[in-house]
This record gives structure tokens, sequence and C-alpha cells, in this order.
């Protein structure tokens, strides 16, 4: 979009006119309206140079200037509109240049200003461009005067008398002769401040020359401030060779190219004997980014340090809301159940909406914590004194530990923390442990799923620099990180009751819950030890949080646990304290009676005095007629003191059922579960830890049967257990098998000792699978034929080795004693072999005979 103007001479410009002679009539029209002249127009379109060739030609008295910083560059953006031609667009903004008064704003009164009066000049065209913000100025010159002579006229009258636009009040109008050949071009390239400088022949076929830096600073320097000079690298084969020239300021390059561009150095300046054509155009620099570069350049400084801020800046945000979070669930505040209007409501209703069943089971849980009135007071006895030790209610499931603590020891508690390790510890994966060990303490917001994105995203860095960037957290640190906050919400609820006014309300927050043990909050972890040794790194963390817990006088914890070996884990954790220990067995049956009794007899109560009130009772169903209890004695003996059966039983009998009919359908549905869980083949012998077989769980069931109590390492030492092909660990296998409660194992002096059923029902249960003909004999079969393979493997061996021993090429008189014992051993496991067949002759008999 660039416009030349024809005249003859500076005075010929609009505005340079000499004042004519001619007098224009008053009435005449100053301009005329409807039919233009014919004349040429004063701006005309030379975007692409004179018969648009993109370049200017001047005769032998003629020069170009490059009259700089006549347009904002920000107008060049008017070149990139789509829809319109920018000749068009031009002409329609230069359109008031025609008939101008030159005012202090109008490009070509800067123009007229930049040449001095006195310079021997006659301008013949103006070629404005506004792509470069500037225009080039076509003159003639005498003969006795050069261009140079009148460049530095004009350069020396700018510095003196400098001419600014109105958009640009700190650098002023500039102006440099035209050396070369000027490329008027209306492409969008837009003015950098990076020229590109390329070397090429005068002619074509011509040999061009590399121009060195100095040459080029040389040349260049004048135009304005070069930051920097890169030549082509020498080993680049991209042709014809370049270099890159910097400039501080793009209007700098933008004059260097105009009078520049197409300049043929001579041999004298360094460019050939031939001359070397300079060729440029603008080029985008990269921008330096140095602090990018250094950051990506270090990766092993950077990485660590971005982890820390992040890491920072998550505690930071998301830890106050975590501990709020865990403080709202320990202390229960924001649930619907502890708000004064949902407890109106209950009680306004508690007559109408009263269930018979739920005061019935109070009532007998009434009698059971009456027998247990003391270990619950030595529990809150417990609880209010400081001592840096755990509480651990050790018993079998079913005997009534969680309701022990938490609805009798711990009643009327609001900072009561329960941590169930049995849905943490059967998780499946880490993610799926750190979800809901953060739900048992109430952390929350959790990005469980953010573990595996994390862990990619490392295995990517480390495997691309090297370096483990540690945005991957391990399991471990993970429930060390949940295990803190929740200590730290603890803290805070201890202290939370403390007024300003107490005497001690200065003691820091360990030292105020060591003199006020009733403020510490009660941590219950329930189930713990669920499933043994799996998952061995939740119960560290655990108790090793826990311990933390009472050694800094925190919170009480309280271990609920149906292993009998936990002092071994918790040990690790407190190995110089003394454990306050409760046990709860099985009740005994004079209270197992009252209990079953105060469930069955519990009077129904029910509202008197009303009318509604007697309307419900007349449609209530009648309850059902007690069965005759004389035969209760009998039966609770063989149900035991388990509290879960005694529940059981007393439903039973509320729906009818006699005493004995009761305790028959619970042996048999315990006989059923017995055969499912260990005596079908190919179903589970593991707990995930511990390996058993079949033929083990079924000695054991057919062994208590007859007997209600076995010897440890008697039970070690028979060949179903110490020669198993299966499971080579007896002791694993038992210690299995009492995990999932099909035996209990009592200690003696610390050691195993005894091996009972694991609930006093299963004695009943295990009489009932053995005098089953068909199962007794499908399961002692494969007991033989267990025993049966233990051995034919070694008979295998005695006869490997008497083969060893009989090639030898003598027989030594030593070997007789050897040969002796081999073959006697021989003969011993044949003789068992023997016996093993015949007695599974005769139960395969039964099995064919029996349906």
């Amino acid at each position: 979009m660039i416009l030349r103007y024809a005249s003859f001479g500076p005075r010929s410009l609009p505005g340079f006119r000499a004042p004519s002679s001619f007098i224009r009539p008053v009435l005449a029209p100053r301009y005329p309206r409807l039919i233009p002249k014919p004349t040429h127009r004063a701006w005309e379109s030379t975007t692409t140079g004179e018969g648009k060739t993109g370049h200017i030609e001047a005769a032998p008295n003629e020069a170009i200037l490059w009259i700089d910083n006549l347009f904002p560059l920000r107008l060049s953006g008017l070149l990139r509109v789509p829809w319109g031609s920018p000749d068009q667009d031009l002409s329609e903004l230069m359109k008031k240049f025609e008939n101008s008064t030159l005012g202090v704003l109008d490009p070509i009164n800067l123009v007229k200003r930049a040449i001095p009066k006195t310079a021997p000049v006659k301008v013949t065209e103006i070629l404005p461009r506004l792509k470069d913000g500037g225009a080039f100025v076509k003159f003639t010159y005498p003969a006795d005067v050069s261009a140079k002579e009148i460049e530095a006229i004009v350069t020396k009258y700018l510095q003196e008398k400098p001419v600014r636009p109105f958009f640009s009040p700190w650098r002023g109008v500039q102006a440099g002769l035209v050396q070369g050949i000027p490329w008027l071009e209306d492409l969008h390239r837009f003015p950098k401040d990076r020229l590109r400088v390329e070397f090429v022949p005068k002619n074509p076929g011509e040999e061009a020359v590399e121009l060195s830096q100095e040459t080029m600073y040389s040349l260049f320097r004048r135009y304005g401030k070069i930051a920097e000079i890169t030549s082509q690298p020498w080993d680049s084969k991209v042709l014809p060779r370049y270099a890159y020239v910097d400039f501080a300021f793009v209007r700098d390059a933008i004059m260097a190219r105009n009078c520049l561009h197409g300049f043929v150095v001579p041999e004298e300046l360094g460019g050939g004997k031939l001359g070397t054509r300079l060729r440029m155009s603008y080029e985008q620099r990269a921008n330096p980014h140095r602090i990018w570069e250094w950051i990506s350049s270090h990766p092993r400084i950077v990485i660590p340090v971005i982890v820390a801020l992040l890491t920072g800046l998550t505690v930071i945000i998301f830890d106050p809301i975590r501990s709020f979070f865990v403080k709202s669930h320990v202390t229960q505040k924001f649930r619907l159940s502890n708000s004064r209007l949902y407890r109106w409501l209950r009680k306004q209703t508690s007559d109408i909406l009263s269930f018979r069943r739920e005061k019935a089971d109070q009532a007998g849980l009434n009698t059971v914590w009456t027998h247990r009135k003391d270990l619950i007071d030595q529990i809150q006895k417990w609880l209010m004194e400081t001592a840096e030790t755990f509480i651990v209610v050790q018993g079998p499931r079913g005997s009534g530990k969680k309701e022990l603590v938490l609805d009798q020891a711990l009643k009327g508690r609001s900072n009561v923390l329960v941590i169930d390790c049995k849905p943490i510890v059967e998780a499946r994966g880490e993610s799926a442990t750190i979800k809901q060990m953060a739900s048992a303490v109430g952390y929350r917001p959790i990005f469980s799923y953010a573990n595996s994105i994390s862990s990619m995203v490392d295995l990517a860095v480390q495997s691309t620099t090297g370096v483990k960037a540690g945005f991957s957290e391990t399991l471990e640190s993970q429930l060390q990180k949940i295990l803190q906050t929740t200590a730290a919400a603890l803290t805070d609820i201890g202290v939370s009751s403390r007024d300003k006014h107490d005497p001690d309300a200065s003691l820091p927050a360990d030292a105020y819950l060591e003199a006020h043990p009733e403020k510490r909050p009660v941590v219950v972890i329930d189930n713990f030890l669920h499933k043994g040794d799996s998952n061995a790194i939740v119960y560290d963390k655990i108790a090793e949080w826990a311990a933390a817990l009472v050694q800094s006088n925190i919170a009480h914890v309280i271990f609920l646990t149906t292993d009998s070996s936990y002092s071994k884990s918790l040990s690790k954790s407190l190995p110089d304290r003394v454990f306050r220990q409760v046990a709860l067995g099985d009740l005994s049956l004079d209270v197992a009676k009252r209990f079953v009794l105060s469930h069955i007899s519990t009077p129904e109560e029910q509202p008197e005095g009303t009318e509604a009130s007697a309307e419900g009772r007349e449609k209530q169903p009648q309850a059902p007629t007690l069965p005759d209890l004389s035969e209760l004695d009998e039966c609770i003996g063989t149900l035991g003191g388990r509290l879960t059966d005694l529940e059981f039983l007393a439903r039973r009998l509320k729906a009818g059922q006699s005493p004995k009919q009761a305790v028959a359908e619970i042996t048999e549905q315990s006989a059923s579960e017995i055969l499912k869980m260990f005596l079908l083949p190919g179903k589970t012998t593991d707990d995930g830890e511990h390996k058993w077989s079949v033929e083990q769980a079924w000695y054991l069931v057919k062994s208590l049967s007859s007997a209600e109590v076995l010897r440890y390492n008697e039970v070690l030492l028979h060949g179903t257990f110490a020669n198993s092909t299966s499971t080579p660990n007896p002791e694993s296998a038992l210690e299995g098998l009492a995990n999932t409660e099909l035996i209990t194992i009592k200690s003696n002096n610390g050691r195993p000792g005894l091996i009972t059923a694991g609930k006093p029902v299963y004695q009943a249960a295990f009489k009932l699978l053995a005098q089953d003909p068909v199962l007794a004999a499908k399961m002692d079969l494969a007991v033989l034929g267990e025993l049966a393979k233990v051995e034919a493997k070694t008979i295998e061996k005695v006869e490997a080795e008497l083969a060893l021993l009989g090639g030898l090429p003598k027989q030594p008189a030593q070997m007789s004693g050897r040969l002796t014992y081999l073959l006697s051993k021989l003969e011993s496991s044949q003789k068992k072999i023997d016996g093993y067949e015949r007695e599974m002759g005769a139960l395969k008999k039964v099995l064919s005979n029996q349906s």
C-alpha cells in the first residue's frame, strides 16, 4: 500500500507551490463536485513499484532517500485485512492528502520539514511505505554535488533540528541514502528487528563471497545500534551463504534493509573481485527465554524444587481443610442425629415408632453389661489416668468387644475416633487402601487416583532425565501423611475446651493434655490384626502412630483384636511398656441363660391412656407363644457362651421354635458353613499368608469331634501335617486355620499348647460332620491317599539310595547297618501302604453302597 506523488520540485508539493497570479472568480465553486478533473491523482499506488516490478529505477542524476518514522508501525496491521485490497485501503486512507493544507499531523509535512530548503535537490517522487513506516523520496541533484553529500546535509539538518511525529515523541524522523535496489513488495512480511543477509553473486553464474562480521558491522552500524551479528555455521550446507544482523530497534532494521537491499559490495570492502550482492529479508528472532533455558537444562535441581513447592502449596491449601473434616468426623459436629431438632423429633415420636426387637436386644445386653461391669469400670478408670501405654481388648469374634467399649465404656463421649482395620486391609490396591484409610478418619479431600497418575509422570521424567522427580508417593508415605494430619486434629480437639482463664491455659498442648487425661480424645482401633500378617505395613503404621499418640499425650488408644498374639506386633512400637489388657471370653452358662431369657421375656412397652394407643394395640398381631424352656440349659451348654450365637438362639425361640429344634438348626447351619469353607475340594485353602490342605482341616474336624482338646505338638507330628506334600509348613497351616476361626489355639507360658474348636457350637458341628458316613468315608479316603503318597515317596527315596549303594564295586562291612536301616524302612513303608490300601478299599465300598 504505497502511493506515489509526482512533482517538479520541493515547491510543487501541496503547500509548496508559489502563489498563482490567476484569480479565481468569486462565484466559482472551489472544488468540482460532479465531474472530476481528467488530470492525474497526486497519490498513486506504488505497492509493487514502477510497472509492478517491485523495484524503483533512478536516472543518472537521480537518487533516492529513505525517510523513516513517518507512519506508526501499528498501521501495518491494516495490510492483513483479507477482504479488501491494500491499494484501495491506502487510497481511501490517503485521499485527504490530495488537497492537504499541510497540517502538523500530515506525513507530507514531515517530508517537507525533513529536507532543508538549502539542499540542492529537486524532489520528483514520493513513495510512501505504510508497512515500513516511512517513504522513499526520489530527487535530482546537480552534477557538482554527490548524493552522499546531500545525505550528509539532510542528516546533519535532522540532528540539529529534529522532526518528531506526534506518535513518536522520543524518536525523530531519520533519513538515509538508498545505495542498493530496494524491493517494494506487498507480501505479508512485516518488519522485525532481525535481518537475514544473504550473499549472492552480482550476476548469475558468478561467485559470491561471504562477508566477515567486521565488514558487515562497518556497513550496517550507521543505521542503528547492532545487538548481534551471527554468521552461518561453517559446516552448514545451506546456500546461498547468509548471516543474521540483530538490531536493537525495529526501525533501525527497516532503514538498513531499505538502504542496503541489493547493494553490491565492491572488492575494496571485501566483496571479492566480482563483487557480492546483499539480499535481505526480515526474520523472526527467537526470544532468548533465559529462565526457561536454565530450567530445562538443570532438571536435577528444578524438578525437586518444583516438587517441594507443590508439596508446600498442597500443605498450605489442603491441610487446613482436611484437618477441619477430621475434627468434624471425630466430634460428629455436623451429624444429623446430633442436632437438637432431630433429638426433639425422636423424643416426641419414641412412643409411636418404638421397636420391640430393639428393646429386647437392649434388655439382653444389659444382662451382659451387668456381668461385665467390673471390666467397664476398669476401662473407664484407665481413661482417667496418665499412662503412656495401650489398652487392649482381646476376645473371639462375637464376644461383644466393640459394644463393650463404644456403647458402655465410652458412652457419652463426643471425642471418639473409630478406625476399622478390616476394610483397609481388604482393599485391593494402594489407591483403595489410601481411600479406605482416609474414609476411616474423615480425611478429605483425597485424590486416591492421583497416585497412579503421579507414578506414570514420575516414570516418564525418570526415563527422560535420569532423575526421579518424586511426584509419586509410596503407600507408606501417604498413610503417614493421613495419620499425621489426624494426630494434629486430635490435638486441637483435646485443647478445644480449654478456657483462657484456666490457671494452666498457658501450658503447651502436650503438657495440658498430660495434666488433664480426661480431656484427651479416644482412638478405638477395631479388627486389629485382621487376617493375621497380610498387609502388615498397614498394621505397622497404625501401631507406630498409636504409640506416638500415647507417648505425646495426645489421645488414649484402645485396640480391639481377636488375635491372641497381638503383643508381638504392638511391642515393636512400644517395646518398654506393659499393655493394659482386657480379655473377653464366652459367657458362663448362667449368664448366657439369663441373656437368652431377657431377650425372649421382655414385655412390650406400649403407651396407655389414650384411644389411639388402644387402637394401635388392637391392630398389632399377637406375639407367638413362647415354647417350653425346660430344655434350655442343655441347649445353652451346646452353644456355649458366644454372644452372637446366643442372640441367634433367642430370635429363634421368640419365633416359636423349641430350644432343641433351634440348636439343631444352628448346628446344621454351622456344619454346612464348615463343609463349604474347609472340606469341599477346590475351595480356598489359604488366607493370603498361610496355606493349609483339605485333609488337614478334616483331620482336625474328626479329631475334635471325639475330643474337646488336642495337644498342639501331637497334631504337628501327625502324618497329615508333618509329611504333607502340599503344605510343607504345619505350623503355618494351623495358624491359618486359627485365623479363619475353624480352631482356637490356646497358649501355655507364651507358646502354643492346646487346640480347641473355633466356637463352642463348632464342637457339635464337628460331631455332626463326623457322623455323616459318606462325608467321613470320602474325607478319610483323601487323607489315606495323602498318607500313601507320603510313604510312596519314602520308598522311592530308599530305592534310589539302595540302587546307588548297589552300584558300588565293593560292599564294605560298614554298609551293613545302613542297608539294614533302609530295608527295614522300606518294609515299614510298604506295610503302611498295604494297610492304607485295605482301609481305602473298605471306604470305597462304603461310598459305593451309600447314597
